[in-house]
């Protein structure tokens, strides 16, 4: 795409792990120049970050992964010189994000009390685990503690199972997302007044809203939600809302009519329930499903729930899903070839502008490597 639509924007990413850099990775796909602010010698202890010792260049491949089309500048925030330099930087970019505990910029300096009479315009985005007053401010902004924290945990899995996280780091990505929003509104906003932001988010809030729909029902109805017992899928869906293993594998279910459904599967005890009863005989609907689409293989029950225009879908695994005609038309994939060559395989970002996909084959930055660079450009 010739002109990306952040071309021109200058972002400063005193960040580390998911979920700032997430949001420096989205900035960065849409045009803007992205630089990452390390601590000399470690830099983001995501580059430190063992994941099954997946390990590439000398860092982490997570690190790769959420830190391409960026350059790092190494500075010491505790240092009197470095922070000079730093106030230099700052006066020409637009945004700025971290997501250090509250306490470490306002330490530094480098809070947007200070900075907005550096940079009037400047957009400061400012990610917490908690927030920055209350009992939890100065816990650990970790997206296992904050799924446990929120509730999220709950809503996962059957009801006699115990809490069940995310198989990710949801908190850390829809944070990210939310920061991105955020930022993205300040910088319309300054096109009108000529004034910048404090653009604040944090992990919890982030998952609050993310879980909107239940909480609402949670205070309307002063009760918590209940799991079903059987191919729980979604507490406040009726039958058959839910994963069903098949003869081969297992199919995902939504929201389909029982007595239709009864009749495309060839199920007479399930023709015995209404659609009344999709609720209040759940867990009874569903151990019925249960067992009857374990006697057939997915492809049989999809051929005959798509024949009516069913809603259900096969559940894939990564390699039937990355060899599937399906995913292949979204082109998703794109490579990248790190600063010391070796090759790497990822996902590009998901928008496209003008109907153009988004790929950028700039790989993530060796510690440091635009200091150099970005030192001559102040001096200019």
């Amino acid at each position: 795409m010739n002109m990306l639509p952040l071309r021109g924007l200058t972002v400063l990413e005193f960040s580390q792990y998911l979920s700032g850099p997430s949001a420096g990775l989205r900035l960065a796909d849409l045009g803007a120049r992205v630089i990452k602010i390390e601590r000399p010698g470690t830099g983001d202890a995501c580059r430190r970050l063992s994941i099954k010792n997946l390990w590439v260049d000398g860092d982490s491949l997570l690190f790769h992964t959420i830190n391409r089309n960026k350059e790092s500048f190494t500075a010491d925030i505790k240092s009197p010189e470095d922070r000079t330099i730093l106030r230099r930087l700052i006066e020409r970019s637009d945004v700025l994000t971290h997501n250090f505990r509250p306490g470490v910029m306002e330490s530094a300096g480098l809070d947007y009390a200070s900075l907005k009479t550096v940079n009037p315009k400047l957009i400061y985005g400012a990610i917490s685990g908690y927030g920055n007053v209350g009992p939890w401010k100065d816990r650990p902004g970790q997206d296992l503690l904050l799924q446990s924290m929120s509730g999220l945990a709950y809503l996962t899995g059957n009801e006699r199972d115990n809490p069940m996280p995310f198989g990710l780091s949801i908190a850390d990505s829809l944070c990210g997302a939310q920061l991105v929003q955020g930022i993205l509104a300040a910088l319309v906003r300054r096109t009108k007044t000529g004034q910048g932001a404090l653009v604040e988010i944090s992990m919890m809030e982030t998952l609050l809203d993310f879980q909107f729909e239940l909480l609402t029902t949670y205070h309307s109805s002063g009760r918590l939600p209940q799991r079903s017992a059987v191919s729980n899928g979604n507490p406040l869906l009726s039958a058959p809302y839910g994963i069903y293993s098949t003869a081969d594998g297992h199919i995902a279910i939504a929201m389909v009519n029982i007595p239709q459904l009864a009749k495309a599967i060839g199920s007479g005890e399930l023709a015995g329930y209404t659609q009344e009863q999709a609720f209040s005989h759940r867990d009874e609907i569903k151990a019925v499903l249960t067992r009857h689409l374990t006697g057939q293989a997915s492809g049989y029950w999809l051929e005959r729930l798509h024949a009516e225009d069913m809603w259900a879908m096969e559940v894939l695994d990564w390699k039937r899903l990355t060899e599937h005609d399906g995913y292949r038309c979204l082109q998703m994939e794109q490579s990248l070839t790190t600063t010391r060559g070796k090759s790497l395989l990822t996902t590009r970002c998901p928008i496209r502008l003008n109907g153009e996909r988004l790929f950028s084959g700039k790989p993530a930055p060796a510690l440091g490597q635009d200091n150099e660079k970005i030192v001559m450009e102040l001096l200019k």
